[in-house]
């Protein structure tokens, strides 16, 4: 097997092609220039040599090939002398696709939301099945220890993102997975560095459709009216849709039945318990970790794709009650002197929201204190300031971390906070102001997509634990 270089290596997708690589044989190196858990942790743990920066001597010279992630753009100093030497290149999209899931029966979760956790989830299913499922997870799962695999099984379960695919494809990377079984989890307008509006992010996801052939099957949120709209645009392979609300379905039921081909009852009004229906009629119940209406719905759309490859849910709902979930999807660092502080992986107004649906239904009255890193893209081009005060309403304190250079106006956006909102503009003044702030009973939230400084882990170290 030859020697290949990541370039972006420390990213939740390419660190997952880098395990996946390595598993296959390959020696793999890789550079980055931003490292952090627990993408650092699983590279180091593989023994993948790790080299900070973009700097054309960090590729070694007997590099057969070069996977390039897509932070990576023209004008790099890697990128343009890979260019000028010639040397093989290409996606990590298209690497798995050439590499990993021929003859693999490949299931496909995307959706701006609940990728990551619907991925893990119907990993998760399959493996309580016994198929050993492969997988690529855009992030590390608790209950494997780890975000790829190859599985010894013939399903493959990729997390299918609608971000482009490198620099020289503008294509979302999910086009490249011709999947058996598609999850259209949710839709919603994000990514604002690259996609204009939210009809350009439909036909991406239109794109997808059209590869999912007829013998295969989508499953489809069917109380979104944005996937509706999708599937109007030309659908040829069966769906199914799923539900919690036995409200107006956008989306016509497989049988021709009222509601939602799959669906929840809740036994508990925080989503820790609930009855999965099939067509109406109970096909099991899960009780287990998680919470949140979200989550609810994320179960779902990955027992009806467990089901389309042969998975009866009544064969795994139990199996439910033992699944930890992804790590910084509202992950429990430690509770020191009553107050406990939580990792989650937040980059859009929506999902904060739904985690703080979820958690406020949890811990009732207790008092949520979020600390917030406006980080991904959209976030910071403001595209998503003025939806921000909104999904933090649950809040019942919130600190952001405002760097300077943010496009966006952090006093309005406090101002319009429910509670007490204050912003400051580097981390040590976060947890500072945080200290002070949190009180023995409190839930102490830190709400980022990037590394936010290592800011939760020292915020539990300055309470006197270790996370």
């Amino acid at each position: 097997m030859s020697k290949i270089h990541i370039l972006g290596i420390a990213g939740t997708f390419m660190g997952g092609v880098a395990a996946l690589a390595r598993e296959l044989g390959h020696t793999v190196e890789g550079s980055d220039q931003a490292v952090y858990p627990p993408m650092s942790t699983q590279l180091e743990r593989l023994g993948i040599e790790l080299k900070q920066g973009y700097l054309p001597e960090n590729i070694s010279a007997d590099a057969g090939e070069i996977v390039v992630g897509n932070a990576l753009s023209r004008g790099n100093p890697a990128v343009e002398q890979v260019l000028d030497d010639g040397r093989r290149y290409i996606s990590g999209a298209q690497w798995l696709a050439e590499r990993v899931l021929p003859g693999r029966t490949t299931l496909a979760v995307a959706g701006t939301h609940g990728k990551t956790t619907t991925t893990s989830i119907l990993a998760f299913l399959l493996q309580a099945a016994g198929r050993d499922p492969g997988f690529l997870i855009g992030g590390v799962a608790e209950d494997f220890g780890t975000s790829a695999r190859l599985g010894g099984g013939r399903e493959f379960v990729v997390e299918a993102d609608e971000y482009d695919t490198a620099f020289f494809d503008k294509r979302s990377k999910f086009v490249h997975y011709r999947p058996r079984v598609a999850i259209l989890n949710n839709l919603e307008y994000d990514h604002a560095d690259i996609f204009p509006d939210l009809a350009a992010i439909q036909r991406q996801f239109h794109h997808l459709v059209r590869t999912v052939p007829r013998a295969g099957r989508l499953v489809v949120n069917g109380e979104d009216a944005h996937l509706a709209q999708v599937l109007a645009m030309g659908c040829w392979t069966p769906v199914e849709t799923f539900g919690i609300e036995q409200a107006a379905v956008a989306i016509a039921r497989a049988d021709g039945g009222a509601g939602f081909d799959w669906s929840a009852r809740l036994l508990d009004a925080d989503g820790s318990a609930f009855a999965v229906l099939h067509r109406g009629q109970e096909a099991g119940t899960v009780r287990w970790p998680l919470v949140g209406r979200h989550n609810v719905m994320n179960a779902l759309a990955a027992l009806a794709a467990a089901h389309a490859v042969g998975v009866a849910p009544a064969q795994v709902t139990g199996a439910l009650a033992a699944f930890s979930s992804v790590k910084r999807r509202l992950e429990v660092l430690g509770t020191q002197g009553g107050i406990t502080v939580y990792d989650d992986f937040a980059h859009h107004p929506t999902a904060i929201r739904t985690t703080l649906e979820g958690l406020r239904a949890k811990v009732g009255a207790a008092r949520i204190v979020v600390a917030m890193e406006p980080r991904s893209n959209s976030m910071r081009l403001g595209a998503h300031a003025d939806a921000l005060a909104p999904s933090l309403e649950l809040a019942d304190a919130v600190v952001f971390l405002h760097r300077p250079g943010l496009a966006w106006d952090a006093g309005k956006v406090v101002a319009a906070v429910r509670g007490d909102a204050r912003a400051v503009a580097d981390a040590d003044a976060l947890l500072e102001t945080l200290r002070d702030m949190a009180a023995p009973g409190d839930h102490v939230v830190f709400m980022s997509n990037g590394g936010f400084d290592g800011a939760p882990r020292r915020f539990v170290a300055m309470l006197g634990g270790v996370p």
